[in-house]
């Protein structure tokens, strides 16, 4: 076998939809967890400047905000071993279907790991759905204060509302209580939140954890074919010898 036989031969038994998943889930993971906490602190603070002026009355989202945080570290460091694993498993399954060794061999223990994955995986995609949707109410609420702002600023040109009148009250979200005060803010304390940094950064990077978790979804939805398939495949295999190519 030549050098080019050779190297065609062991590109073959790369599996390109898991690695394709792989940097997929690392970058959608490294966006949600490194803008969400960020974003976070950014939103704590304009909490505690402009809505709430007693630690009282947000002190409970303040610790829930904190303990998401360390949630975050948690799923980043999960996420990067178990990209790692399931892009192993990958070159494993692929190179047993493709024939790439001398013998194509494989064990019930094998396919077991391989449908624990399958498993596991289709588990975790369920669950980013719901993550992706929760990390789409920051954004949401923030959209809500721009517009707001954006009335503000088209002002001089409908003078049948004064912009005082133009409010956000972060009390209707449920993330403080009704008796949290100022709790809301109007015309000009409206208009200088929104030209905060902190309002310009959180707004920002609450949508790129958003879109982070949107790329973390697809991820999973590639190792989900990807290791069905090949589980699907080796079982299929054990039982018949046939040619069958991922």
């Amino acid at each position: 076998m030549g050098c080019f036989e050779c190297c065609i031969k062991c590109l073959g038994g790369v599996p390109y939809a898991s690695l394709v998943a792989t940097i997929l889930c690392f970058s959608g993971v490294a966006l949600f967890c490194g803008c969400g906490h960020v974003a976070l602190t950014g939103t704590v603070a304009i909490l505690e400047q402009h809505f709430s002026s007693n630690p009282s009355d947000h002190v409970l989202l303040t610790e829930v905000i904190q303990l998401m945080q360390y949630v975050i570290y948690g799923i980043a460091s999960f996420f990067f071993l178990y990209g790692i694993i399931l892009l192993a498993e990958g070159f494993y399954t692929t190179s047993a279907v493709k024939e790439l060794h001398s013998e194509f061999k494989t064990t019930a223990c094998g396919r077991c790991i391989s449908g624990m994955f399958v498993f596991l995986t289709y588990i975790l995609g369920v669950a980013w759905l719901g993550v992706f949707g929760f990390s789409a109410i920051p954004v949401f609420m923030f959209y809500n204060m721009w517009s707001s702002c954006e009335v503000i600023k088209a002002l001089p040109t409908n003078l049948t509302t004064t912009a005082d009148q133009i409010c956000v009250d972060i009390r209707q979200f449920g993330i403080i209580p009704w008796n949290a005060l100022p709790g809301k803010a109007c015309g000009q304390a409206l208009e200088q939140i929104c030209n905060s940094n902190e309002f310009y950064m959180s707004y920002h990077l609450f949508i790129v954890a958003c879109a982070g978790a949107g790329a973390t979804v697809i991820a999973l939805l590639i190792y989900m074919m990807a290791t069905t398939y090949n589980f699907a495949v080796l079982k299929f295999k054990s039982r018949e010898d046939c040619c069958t190519k991922f």
